[in-house]
């Protein structure tokens, strides 16, 4: 079979505007993701949400998962005239509408009889796949095209999909090209670790982590419980800036985890404020049940809510603690706030009282949401703490206080210069992303390895490293392979 053609649209040279055009035969072709360009990947002059290509004869767009990188240029398309369906996995065909409606606000209209029509199109346009199952995605006298999708262990929904080319001449072998997506590391909570394709003719590989190891992510509850437990030494409040799918959800059952634990092996103290003061006295243990914990962010529980009516897809683990009667996404501490009005009521109480307390708030890089309301009020009083556990982009307000705040140094916030006495701490091992050995056994527990490999959605260093480790691997196992960088 001749090779099938293939133009990446987006994430070729960066890790945001996921967009891959795959041809099915000489006129029909389908889309791999749709997602919005974000950062530098834009450029200074880009629309983010902007095509730079004709729909003509795509039929179809299948979605890996639905982080804004991977969907948010979906309104863009459909307002192009694109007509076909989207099929992505069970999961993702509940979580996206939520995605793209907040999509459409941002990039199309605020306006709500619009909203409202576009939402029924999209939920018209879904088509949920059952994982591991093939379906017919084209029939033409030159041959045929199949779709599977498969867990990818990234977030809730996540897939890697293999498509499978079948010439009309019976005689001819399929040809079996898959997209990974964006591959999960393992012991993510919430999530069964993925299992790779068996075999692969053409892979189209991620490298966002391709050049590095990731902390230990099965110790790295121990590690968030001790860093929150030094936070309240302070006596003040714990802000946890998170994105509000994915990172929130695994943070909301680690937590419950920790209360757990804590609730069977110590002592309920008289006062919330007993805590702070057993930790200043050199006391390790902390008195977790009087602790609220607050998740401010409507989006993050929209999330949340969805998450919890698919506990089919959750992993055993976690099925287990349903099972013993535990809510690892709703306990009892877990206080939700809505409205704007509860929102700045909260910042407020907070900030007067230095309450202990654990707020987690979008978003994740502190460029933005409601967790900037929470930094201008309490990043100058050395009572309170924040506690990153994601990645800070380069030149976002998350990254100046991680970097200057240890050092007393300040941020701007709003336009504010805001001074920084709180105390700042960071936790690794929460990237969703497999690392360089994750990706590497992707490949190599294939039972036939890939004959060729593009690596894409990943900046070129990490590209060009995870290029050369594979090209020794290959080597090594003396295996025939073509590892090229698009």
């Amino acid at each position: 079979m001749k090779h099938p053609k293939l133009i990446h649209h987006g994430a070729r040279e960066g890790v945001t505007g996921s967009c891959h055009q795959f041809w099915m035969d000489d006129s029909s072709s389908v889309l791999i993701d749709c997602g919005q360009f974000q950062g530098q990947d834009a450029g200074p002059d880009d629309d983010e949400l902007a095509l730079d290509f004709s729909i003509e004869g795509i039929k179809a767009l299948i979605v890996t998962h639905v982080h804004i990188d991977h969907v948010g240029r979906i309104p863009n398309l459909l307002a192009a005239g694109f007509s076909g369906p989207i099929l992505c996995s069970e999961p993702s065909a509940r979580l996206l509408p939520i995605v793209l409606e907040d999509a459409f606000r941002l990039s199309i209209s605020r306006d709500q009889d619009q909203l409202e029509r576009y939402l029924k199109v999209v939920e018209q346009r879904i088509i949920a796949l059952p994982y591991g199952h093939w379906f017919t995605l084209n029939e033409a006298e030159s041959g045929e095209c199949k779709v599977r999708l498969q867990p990818a262990g990234h977030v809730l929904g996540s897939a890697y999909v293999e498509l499978e080319l079948r010439a009309a001449d019976a005689n001819a072998d399929a040809e079996r090209v898959v997209f990974s997506g964006d591959l999960g590391a393992p012991h993510s909570p919430l999530l069964p670790d993925l299992v790779p394709p068996e075999r692969a003719d053409l892979l189209i590989l991620e490298s966002t982590y391709g050049d590095r190891r990731h902390e230990d992510r099965a110790h790295r509850r121990e590690r968030l419980q001790a860093a929150i437990e030094r936070a309240l030494a302070d006596e003040g409040t714990v802000l946890i800036p998170s994105f509000s799918i994915g990172r929130t959800q695994e943070l909301l059952y680690e937590l419950e985890e920790i209360l757990h634990e804590r609730s069977e092996s110590a002592p309920a103290s008289d006062t919330p404020n007993a805590s702070a003061r057993q930790a200043k006295e050199g006391d390790p243990d902390i008195d977790w049940p009087h602790i609220p914990i607050i998740l401010d962010s409507p989006l993050a529980s929209r999330f949340t809510s969805t998450y919890k009516e698919l506990q089919a897809f959750w992993d055993e683990d976690a099925r287990e603690r349903l099972g013993e009667g535990r809510k690892p996404l709703s306990f009892k501490q877990l206080i939700t706030v809505d409205s704007h009005d509860e929102h700045m009521r909260i910042v407020e109480h907070l900030t007067q009282t230095a309450r202990p307390a654990i707020v987690i708030a979008g978003n994740g890089m502190c460029s933005g949401g409601r967790i900037v309301n929470y930094l201008k009020a309490m990043l100058g009083d050395p009572r309170h703490n924040v506690v990153f556990i994601g990645y800070q982009g380069k030149g976002t307000p998350g990254r100046d206080i991680q970097t200057h705040g240890p050092d007393g140094g300040f941020v701007d916030l709003d336009g504010q210069r805001i001074d920084i006495s709180a105390g700042i701490d960071s936790v690794g091992g929460y990237s969703a992303h497999a690392d360089q050995a994750d990706l590497i056994g992707f490949v190599t527990r294939m039972k036939q390895w890939p004959k060729q490999i593009r690596l894409i959605h990943g900046e070129d260093p990490a590209k060009q490293q995870l290029a050369e480790v594979l090209r020794a691997r290959y080597r090594d196992a003396g295996k025939d392979g073509d590892i090229s960088i698009p």
